[in-house]
């Protein structure tokens, strides 16, 4: 049978029964969750989805089913048909980039900037202020794919260069298997 695919994002204040909500909607007009990630930022919940949908499954239809529980629990709710051909993302290796230091404006965008300069395909980025109040210290862990042929020693030396520069520590190390 074919299906329909649709990017739904949905954020709002967290809170118990979120996920259930907007999940059992899928399930009761036969749509099956492909991708998601779903976390919680600054006492936000916020989820993205790729949801196959029965091919009949108008977006304006998921749109209207998903009314009820963005009422219900103050979500922004947005769903967006996406091409049913699944882009090729770049070939390489898996490798993870942590940076940990004081925080301040400019770190993912210098990161990320080198990162794109070296053809690395980033795949997967987090970050978050942790410690105490009086010491917050930023981390920043990154999945990423290194195109073949990149020297890995280069590419952390002038990951170093950066950090140094933006008083953090980062370091380049291949990835863990992937448990998904």
């Amino acid at each position: 049978m074919p299906v329909r695919h649709y990017a739904v994002s949905a954020v709002g204040a967290d809170r118990p029964g979120i996920v259930a909500a907007v999940t059992g909607t899928f399930l009761d007009h036969g749509c099956n969750l492909e991708d998601t990630s779903m976390t919680i930022l600054r006492g936000h919940f916020a989820m993205m989805l790729v949801v196959a949908a029965p091919d009949g499954l108008a977006q304006e239809t998921l749109e209207s089913a998903l009314a009820e529980p963005a009422s219900a629990f103050d979500l922004v709710v947005a769903v967006r048909a996406i091409d049913d051909d699944v882009p090729v993302s770049p070939p390489g290796d898996a490798w993870t980039v942590s940076v940990y230091g004081s925080d301040r404006p400019g770190i993912v965008h210098r990161v990320a900037l080198l990162l794109a300069d070296a053809g690395v395909n980033i795949v997967d980025l987090s970050t978050r202020v942790i410690g105490d109040v009086a010491r917050p210290v930023y981390a920043m862990i990154l999945e990423v794919t290194l195109p073949k042929g990149t020297d890995a020693g280069d590419l952390q030396q002038r990951l170093g260069v950066l950090a140094g520069d933006l008083g953090v520590e980062c370091s380049l190390h291949p990835s863990d298997a992937d448990i998904l």
